[in-house]
């Protein structure tokens, strides 16, 4: 086998692993996330109490959890597509069409995304964005900063499916191998 479709191969795998165990880290997350609604729920309608940082902590936990793991969902075809065509498509022609999904629509959104947050989020961090609510948390600039690492693994996923899309493409790979 060429040596640049074994390279393309592994950094396909090393992209993969990282997402990997990304999205596994941050699945633990929606753990302590239940744990922090409920807690919120029961302060507030059994014992009349209230706290600002707890709701705002379960607001930071849930962007964690979509934002951050958005590549693992991608990674496992988890994210939402017009499957009519698709499913009853050769490995090839699927290929064909992850291919110019990701070259036109994921990568080109994804640096919009990027390009279009990036003077937010800078601003947030110059002045190191709190909550506005009194007794709220004071890392605003750290959840703005989510975008940005959802941007940067989405981008990195999205590259590790093209290669491996146009590795199908070449006849290097037969179908789309598991990715777990």
């Amino acid at each position: 086998m060429n040596p640049a479709w074994k390279h393309a191969r592994s950094v396909v795998a090393a992209i993969d692993q990282f997402t990997e165990h990304t999205g596994r880290l941050i699945s633990w997350l929606t753990l302590l996330l239940v744990f922090v609604v409920c807690t919120v729920v029961v302060l507030r309608y059994l014992l009349n109490l209230g706290s600002i940082a707890m709701q705002e902590s379960a607001m930071y936990l849930h962007a964690m959890v979509f934002l951050g793991a958005s590549a693992y969902t991608l990674k496992h075809n988890g994210h939402v597509r017009v499957d009519v065509f698709y499913r009853t498509m050769s490995p090839r022609k699927q290929a064909l069409v992850n291919s110019l999904g990701t070259v036109f629509l994921l990568l080109p959104v994804c640096l919009f995304i990027g390009v279009m947050s990036w003077d937010y989020i800078a601003r947030s961090w110059h002045i190191l964005e709190q909550s506005q609510d009194p007794g709220g948390l004071p890392f605003i600039y750290l959840l703005k900063s989510l975008l940005l690492v959802m941007v940067v693994t989405l981008v990195l996923q999205g590259v590790a499916e093209l290669m491996r899309s146009l590795m199908i493409l070449s006849g290097k790979e037969s179908r789309q191998e598991d990715r777990s």
